[in-house]
């Protein structure tokens, strides 16, 4: 019951990050975008986020193993890339987010939005409690 209120909440962090990242990527004229005009794309947003999720878990996780030695020789700096791939694969679904950019644009809005990610995930994620804890 713990494990489940717990994961409602990273699954919560992870679109609340999703939404700040389009906010900045917009401001900084790049074209990640989450469709947020009224509160019942809410849901699409947190299909999209589990959609994201997913793919970091399996092709992610998938992905940056067969890359182990470039990571090893940009000292961990490749896996930036790879999340950015798996954010440009998960928003080419156009469910809850997209990226309207074309060609290198697109990357970068996906690199930077998949940093912003990170961040927010990272700083956050500080608060929420250990899957230690569920003794």
């Amino acid at each position: 019951r713990k494990r489940l209120g717990k994961l409602l909440l990273r699954w919560i962090l992870l679109a609340f990050s999703v939404f700040a990242a389009s906010l900045v990527s917009q401001a900084i004229g790049l074209g990640f975008q989450v469709k947020y005009p009224e509160v019942s794309d809410l849901l699409p947003l947190l299909i999209g986020v589990a959609v994201l999720s997913f793919f970091n878990a399996t092709l992610g996780r998938f992905i940056k193993f067969m890359t182990l030695p470039l990571s090893c020789l940009t000292l961990g700096l490749f896996s930036i890339v790879v999340n950015a791939a798996v954010l440009m694969l998960a928003a080419s679904l156009k469910i809850g987010f997209e990226i309207t950019d074309q060609g290198w644009k697109a990357f970068l809005a996906a690199l930077v939005a998949s940093v912003i990610i990170a961040f927010i995930n990272g700083v956050l994620g500080v608060f929420l409690p250990d899957d230690k804890d569920d003794d």
